[in-house]
């Protein structure tokens, strides 16, 4: 048995400068609309929020060229009308979202990060002020573009994503945390330029929108799943190459559902476990049973602090990781011999 107590364990974390009193940050997710689920989400135990999106297209919906994109070609076929959303429906404006951040901030006293998505960067400096003088504590910078057009190189999209954050960085004092996905040839290079463009951290992974056809109505339906503990594999894979050769902190979201995948985050060298659907699916005091969970874990194990196990297992000793993947790769596929008949 331990000589700890759950009294003794030190759960704190820092995540861009901001000083956590624990891993566990509320991802940008519809919870963050109303201000008593904002509450709950404090007094269940969550050390940081960050807020729902504030998108590009509610920034530049008077935009004539974006309507006229999202309507090329639909009088010809008339099911693409059914991949666009209504965007009336999300064109909340950007002077709402402002006003609840203010509202927001007000309430809790823990750190709370605004969350702006698109890809370029129009508006976003304006209104990355404009966060940050509504009292943001940090920003979070989702980028959601998905590189559809065969003339545009993987070079050319990441000098786009350097020049957003280096202009959004170069305008607010507030740190700056970019969420990305994982569809980069050289992530890790990737990962190196944005930190020097001026990101404090950077948030693995971002899902894209992943449509389904509906055969009989020939429709696009659009069914947003929930993560599950297997999604945290791809971003727990990545934290952990990522950890110590990359000058960013980092934030592991998507799969984070339990105490377990909180300490594989932290054991892969993530600052921060985000999480979302969990809290949708069973309820915001969920956070609550995962510390306590967490807790007991490090006391059984002999813990006594976050800090102490962060990056512990994590690929910063590994001389070369590309090797290392595809050693553990061909294991796990000689793995299925033994099951064969």
């Amino acid at each position: 048995m331990s000589e700890y107590f759950p009294s003794q364990i030190d759960l704190t974390t820092n995540y861009m400068g901001l000083q956590l009193k624990n891993p566990l940050v509320a991802s940008a997710s519809p919870l963050s609309k109303k201000l008593d689920l904002v509450k709950r989400l404090e007094d269940a135990g969550a050390a940081a929020i960050v807020m729902y999106s504030l998108f590009e297209e509610q920034i530049t919906h008077e935009s004539r060229e974006l309507d006229h994109y999202l309507t090329r070609g639909t009088e010809h076929y008339a099911e693409a009308l059914s991949y666009f959303p209504d965007l009336g429906h999300y064109n909340i404006g950007p002077e709402p979202y402002l006003k609840h951040l203010e509202r927001v901030k007000r309430a809790v006293s823990i750190p709370v990060i605004g969350s702006l998505n698109g890809v370029s960067t129009g508006g976003w400096v304006d209104y990355a002020q404009r966060i940050e003088a509504a009292g943001a504590d940090a920003l979070e910078l989702n980028i959601y573009y998905l590189p559809t057009d065969p003339e545009l190189s993987g070079a050319a999209l990441e000098d786009t994503y350097t020049s957003l954050v280096s202009d959004v960085c170069a305008q607010v004092r507030i740190p700056v945390a970019l969420k990305l996905s994982p569809f980069f040839t050289a992530l890790p290079h990737a990962a190196r330029r944005f930190a020097k463009a001026g990101a404090n951290a950077l948030v693995l992974f971002n899902r894209f929108y992943q449509p389904d056809f509906d055969l009989e109505q020939l429709e696009v339906t659009s069914n947003l799943q929930l993560s599950t503990s297997d999604d945290l594999r791809l971003p727990l894979s990545w934290i952990a190459i990522l950890y110590g050769r990359v000058p960013v902190d980092l934030a592991l979201t998507g799969g984070v559902h339990t105490a377990q995948d909180v300490l594989k985050a932290m054991m892969a060298g993530a600052n921060v476990a985000m999480l979302a659907s969990e809290l949708l699916a069973r309820g915001i005091y969920r956070i609550s049973d995962i510390l306590s969970d967490l807790q007991a874990w490090m006391v059984d194990h002999e813990y006594s602090s976050i800090r102490e196990m962060q990056g512990s297992m994590s690929q910063r000793a590994v001389a070369e990781p590309a090797a290392f993947e595809r050693a553990n790769y061909m294991k796990a596929l000689n793995s299925f011999d033994t099951r064969l008949p």
